[in-house]
């Protein structure tokens, strides 16, 4: 039988639940595959690191060299992370006729068009269905079975961290930083977890998400973003009220020939399917012409289920390495008809801390009619409150630009009885 040999690049959680995969479904793997799947060399820091992993004597080494000189080596497996030097090891990789998988986002985000093309010069695949959304196989999806349709909205949970944090608040009534310990403790935030809770780490899987659904190049530094570090265990008490949660989302949208998109916490009606997403599992939400609403649903990250996504990618370039034309994948096509247009139409939520005084409301509510703006709801909570202690107001406001919206607070900020504006959050209407 043949073989396909792999040098795998990296054994951490994802690395390690990779070659666990391969060797647990190995008899599966090869039917599938039609080819005997063979680790030749796995790239570590510490080749004398104790590790839980049973591996053969000579199968570690610390010199990329061992695997990108290799003319033997058939696909590399590039699961380091972070962009330098996982990019450059993945373009040399291709342009030697190495078939590429990964599970790098941030490289994918950022340098997906040059890596398509040095796919498609040197004859090979470029995969990375791990990249966004763990053991999901939303790329797939999208690019294969979903590709006869247009599709006009992707919205989803695409960060375990945060969707966490913001269950375990929502439920038990827990204040954003001791949630943010918990989950560090449990493995399921960074001790740096800037990237996830900032937004970050979404917007790049979002950025691949417009390039495979929409054709459209969008450089995550390009995507407005917000993260979570100031939603308040207020905010979604209020919320509630409202009847919605509040879930950190990635949207793309497209509106005639504009794509908006961005990463906001957001406000989402509480019979919404992604409402029901909890802890560190991650959905998306997806709109096509043809096929209309579908929804995917999965553990977004973790050892098995990422690597389960790396193991597809592997075998589908298995199953193709003998046509060469259906190797390269071109993310981005070369005329996608529709132009980057931001953030926007949205309904806004808007949380201001208030002096507990006559007339705020009417002011306020004066102040967004000036600036053409509707209100929906609004919600005073001044019960339990001691008399001339200040009281937080509530409004969720009709489809504006943020921009629009913007202006306005700046004028309902000058009075002084606005002691801060303590939340702006989107808002996906209750249907």
């Amino acid at each position: 039988m043949d073989s396909l040999k792999i040098g795998l690049l990296g054994l951490g959680t994802v690395g390690s639940g990779v070659y666990r995969i391969l060797a647990m479904n190995a008899d599966k793997i090869i039917a599938n595959a039609g080819k005997k799947i063979e680790i030749s060399k796995i790239l570590v820091s510490n080749t004398g690191k104790k590790r839980d992993l049973e591996i053969p004597a000579g199968l570690l080494t610390d010199n990329v060299r061992d695997i990108l000189d290799d003319a033997d080596i058939d696909i590399v497996v590039e699961l380091l992370g972070g962009i330098h030097p996982a990019y450059d090891y993945m373009m040399e990789a291709l342009g030697k006729g190495k078939h590429v998988v990964t599970a790098n986002k941030a490289v994918i985000a950022n340098y997906g068009e040059s890596l398509a093309a040095a796919a498609a010069a040197g004859n090979a695949a470029l995969k990375y269905e791990a990249s966004v959304a763990g053991g999901i196989p939303i790329i797939n999806a999208l690019s294969t079975a979903l590709s006869g349709n247009e599709f006009s909205e992707i919205v989803g949970i695409v960060n375990g961290t945060t969707n966490y944090i913001l269950t375990q608040m929502t439920e038990f009534g827990l204040n954003y930083s001791d949630v943010l310990k918990d989950a560090q403790a449990k493995g399921f935030a960074e001790a740096d977890p800037t990237s996830d809770v900032e937004g970050e780490d979404a917007a790049y899987k979002l950025s691949i998400l417009i390039s495979t659904a929409f054709g459209l190049s969008v450089p995550p530094a390009r995507i407005p973003r917000e993260g979570i570090t100031k939603i308040s265990k207020d905010d979604i008490e209020y919320a509630s009220q409202f009847g919605y949660k509040i879930k950190l989302l990635a949207m793309a949208k497209r509106t005639g020939d504009e794509l908006e998109c961005g990463v906001q916490p957001t406000l989402i009606p509480v019979s919404h399917p992604l409402a029901s997403v909890s802890n560190e599992f991650n959905a998306l939400f997806v709109k096509g012409n043809a096929v209309d609403d579908l929804m995917f649903y999965g553990r977004g990250a973790g050892s098995l289920p990422t690597g389960s996504a790396v193991v597809g990618d592997i075998i589908e370039v298995a199953q193709k390495s003998n046509f060469p034309d259906c190797c390269s994948y071109q993310p981005v096509k070369s005329s996608s008809g529709l132009n980057f247009a931001g953030g926007g139409m949205s309904m806004y939520y808007i949380n201001f801390l208030v002096k507990d005084v006559p007339g705020v409301l009417g002011k306020v509510s004066t102040a967004f009619g000036d600036h053409n703006i509707s209100i929906e709801s609004v919600m005073q909570r001044s019960k339990g409150r001691k008399a001339g202690e200040d009281v937080p107001v509530t409004y969720i406001l009709h489809e504006l630009r943020r921009e629009q919206l913007d202006q306005a607070l700046a004028e309902i900020c000058k009075y002084d009885f606005i002691k801060e504006v303590r939340s702006i959050l989107r808002v996906e209407p209750l249907t």
